[in-house]
Order: structure tokens, then sequence, then C-alpha cells
């Protein structure tokens, strides 16, 4: 039997799907844990990119500085969480991801917020605004698309990082993984990795949705809205009616 017919044995297998422990409550325990990291750093990054991007002060130093996390690897971000009260657990597994999720949410935050047009905040002061209703009713609807962006990549590494956590005991799909390597199991660590990277895509796809429905109309990707009468080819009438 081929792994592939292993994995598929395994996953047609209605009892690996509804027991105590099984392939749904890891799911949960996997969503809930990414959800949590993701959610932790959106919290943190926005915010802070939102006002370093509208000031532009310190905002080049604060964004390499967080890039520089990138280069800490989430497992060694674990491995000394155990020496330290966090210990191991969903806990630390959360925290691990939420460090690596905030890099991508803040840098496209800030590059987002300062790919503004000066033009339209200069506008949006002149009309009386406050710097916070800049920042809420004409910076924020604006920088959305390239905001959504970092928090769908985000999102998307998160899911697939978070297979990690099975190796602190933190839960989630990964521990299917780790269950098929002590097992010699090969068929399992493929099923295993199958879910993981299935998830990751429906990850992007319903994430890429959000961000579209964030985007002006006029931003959004042809494909992606109805061509115009123009666009097609159709004379568009003036206001007397007559084709231009």
């Amino acid at each position: 039997m081929s792994l592939w017919q292993e994995a598929l044995v395994y996953l047609n297998d209605p009892f690996n799907w509804t027991r105590r422990g099984g392939i749904l409550d890891l799911l949960a325990e996997h969503l809930r844990i990414s959800a949590l990291a993701v959610l932790a750093a959106v919290v943190i990054a926005v915010p802070v990119g939102m006002v370093l991007g509208h000031t532009g002060r310190g905002g080049g130093f604060t964004v390499a500085l967080s890039n520089v996390s990138r280069a800490v690897p989430t497992l060694a971000l674990l491995t000394l969480f155990a020496v330290t009260p966090i210990g191991f657990g969903p806990t630390a597994t959360t925290i691990a991801l939420a460090v690596f999720a905030v890099p991508p949410i803040l840098t496209n935050t800030y590059v987002g917020f300062r790919g503004v047009d000066r033009d339209v905040v200069e506008a949006s002061r002149a009309m009386g605004m406050s710097g916070r209703q800049v920042i809420l009713r004409a910076e924020l609807p604006l920088a959305a698309p390239l905001l959504m962006t970092g928090v769908r990549t985000a999102a998307v590494q998160v899911v697939a990082t978070a297979t990690l956590a099975a190796l602190v005991a933190g839960g989630g799909l990964g521990r299917i993984i780790t269950l098929g390597f002590a097992q010699q199991n090969y068929g399992v660590v493929l099923a295993g990795a199958a879910l993981v990277a299935l998830l990751a895509v429906l990850t992007e796809v319903v994430l890429a949705a959000v961000s579209w429905a964030a985007t002006p109309g006029p931003k959004r990707l042809p494909f992606l809205r109805p061509a115009s009468r123009s666009a097609a080819g159709t004379p568009e009438p003036t206001a007397s009616g007559v084709p231009l």
C-alpha cells in the first residue's frame, strides 16, 4: 500500500475524526492557537504601524527592528520559553506565533499609511479633521488593502508554523504528524501534512476574499469586478444622450 493510500485510509476512518483527541478536536485546537496568535499580533502591530505611518517618525527603524525577529526560529523561541515561567504548552506556542506574525502586519500597515497621497491628508486637515479623524477616516480606508495583505500573509504563516506546537505539548494538527513519526506510520504523517496544507490554502482563500472586500472599488483587480461599458468597448453616453 502506497503512502497516499495509507493517508486516505486514515482520513476516511470516521473514528479518527470524531473520537476524543481526533482530527476535529485537533483542528479546533489548531485554529484556536492560530487565531489567538494572529489577533495578538494585530492588536500590537496595527496601532503601532498606524501611528508610525501617520507621523513618519521612527517608522523605518521600527520596521527594520521588527523584521529582524523573522530571523529568530519559532522553535528556538519555544525552547527558550521552556526555561521561563511560561513553560511549554498552548500559551508558549501562542506567544511565539504572535511574535512571528507581527513583522508582516507591522510592515504592511506602515507602508500602507505612508503610501497614502499626502494631498488627501492635507485636504482632510483643511476640512478641520483632528489627527485621529485623519487616521481613521482618510488614511485607514486607503491603507486597508495593504494592511489586510499583511494580516493574510501572517495568518497563512502562522497556520503552517503552528504544527510546531505539537513538539512542546501545544496540540494542534501537528500532533497527527508527531504521532505518525512515533509509530513509524508515514501515511499518517502524510495525512497530517495534507490537512495542514489544506487549512493554509483555505485560510489564504478566505482572507483573500476579505481583503478584496476591504479594497475600494476602483482599486480592485479587474478580473474580480464586472467590466465597465467603456472597458468593453461600448461608447459611454454624454449627459445629452449622444455617445462620445
